[in-house]
């Protein structure tokens, strides 16, 4: 359990060392702490720790009774502020108190103290926190600064409408929660190392690199692993629906997408990930809205503009219709990556990594696995909450495997009504609403 003395005194030492050293930058700040200083823009010294600013910082109810009693803390009563009368006190006191090296390496503002201080070895440095450190690049309250100074919300709002960004502490999906297959698994580590050699591969000119099309049906992964991506790189992650792009209710389509592509410029480092790029092909042989032809144009324009290694800007795109993309749109890209429908073991391997949390009773996988044989990741999380809703209508946590396989029956059940004809029009509508979610369904949960 956390020592609330420690947290608040962490965070005394981090405000009064960020102050003192001009050194220091936001990316010494950690992730908890930026967050509570950040203003208009930017975090200005000097930092000024306040109890509401020590609350919420370190979650500690009332942080100057934590820290009262402490021979270097004052409070100044006018003002409220808390801060350290002796430093160096402080920080030994600090620093015998943490057990390990763990929590200094979150922290690159007190390694950097500590590294610094006379007397005193740490085996934690500045640099090497900085490295675990998130930077300030994948904050919300950076995006969001961003987006409010370049981007007028009344006039930008029909071109934001367009876009989901997400930071990476909003990315509850990790790399470690997915099942992928050989070439996949080949591919995101050449993402990781084409953007960790950024510098070297400009200064040898390969800038026309980290363009991916990502090729599959729904529900194989394609939107879930460029999410578990950015949550592994710490950067924003920028989703444009091409779908809604092209949409004939949007005007000015050419200039929003123009913009879409700023934002994800302005938000570098970032992943810019493009989903139903089929639309591309399916507007462009139309022979109607020239105003939606010209967007497209600009939106494959748009992608030969933007660059890895120039631009800091990964682009994904993502389709569940290759067949229906034109050479002009496979052109665009350095890469493509097949996700196939998950065969035996890869369904095996999934059901094991979504049940982990779950209650099982004698659950085996691999016969689930068995009778599954076309489902991707998706089919299987629904077959998954079908069996825990039964369960729990009947006063059960703990799913059985039968649960489970009747389950399965259910989804092939529904399954198979998507598919008939179905001539009573109330009964039609009915079975199309049951099959739009399967169908189109997200992509989220191989």
């Amino acid at each position: 359990m956390s020592d609330p003395a420690v947290d608040v005194v962490e965070f005394l030492l981090t405000a009064h060392t960020y102050t003192e050293e001009d050194e220091l930058d936001e990316d010494d700040l950690p992730p908890r702490y930026r967050q509570v200083f950040w203003s208009d823009g930017s975090i200005e010294r000097p930092l000024a720790v306040t109890q509401d600013r020590a609350r919420t910082a370190t979650s500690v109810d009332h942080p100057w009774d934590a820290v009262s009693d402490l021979l270097f803390t004052q409070r100044t009563e006018f003002s409220g502020e808390i801060s350290l009368t002796q430093p160096e006190m402080a920080l030994e006191w600090y620093l015998d108190r943490v057990a390990d090296d763990d929590r200094l390496a979150t922290n690159p503002t007190v390694a950097y103290a500590a590294e610094n201080a006379d007397d005193i070895e740490v085996d934690v440095s500045r640099e090497q926190a900085r490295e675990d450190n998130q930077p300030i690049q994948a904050d919300r309250v950076w995006i969001d600064s961003l987006l409010d100074e370049y981007f007028d919300e009344d006039e930008d709002a029909e071109m934001l409408d367009l876009v989901q960004i997400l930071a990476p502490e909003e990315i509850e999906t990790t790399l470690d929660d997915l099942v992928l297959t050989e070439d996949q698994s080949n591919e995101v580590q050449k993402i990781v190392t084409a953007i960790e050699n950024r510098d070297y591969l400009a200064s040898i000119g390969l800038s026309e690199i980290g363009k991916i099309l990502f090729v599959g049906p729904p529900g194989t992964g394609k939107t879930t692993i460029s999410r578990g991506l950015a949550h592994e790189l710490g950067l924003p992650f920028v989703e444009v629906k091409l779908s809604m792009v092209t949409s004939q209710y949007l005007g000015e389509t050419a200039k929003n997408v123009e913009k879409t592509f700023e934002v994800a410029k302005r938000l570098s480092p970032c992943i810019l990930f493009i989903d139903e790029f089929d639309s591309v092909a399916k507007t462009r042989k139309s022979d109607e809205h020239a105003a939606l032809k010209r967007a497209v144009n600009t939106l494959l324009k748009s992608i030969d503009d933007i660059s890895l290694v120039r631009d800091e800007v990964l682009t994904v795109a993502a389709t569940n219709h290759p067949d229906q993309l034109d050479a002009a749109a496979w052109r665009r890209f350095d890469e493509v990556v097949n996700f196939p429908k998950p065969d035996h073991q890869m369904r095996a391997d999934i059901l094991r990594i979504i049940t982990r949390d779950m209650q099982m009773a004698e659950f085996d996988p691999e016969e689930i696995a068995d009778e599954t044989e076309g489902l991707t990741g998706s089919d299987l999380r629904m077959v998954l909450r079908e069996a825990v809703l039964q369960a729990l209508t009947e006063g059960r946590r703990e799913l059985t495997q039968q649960d489970v396989m009747d389950a399965v029956q259910g989804f092939e059940e529904r399954d198979n009504l998507k598919n008939m004809d179905m001539i009573d029009g109330e009964g039609a509508a009915i079975a199309g609403d049951g099959g739009q979610e399967h169908e189109h369904g997200h992509d989220h949960d191989h």
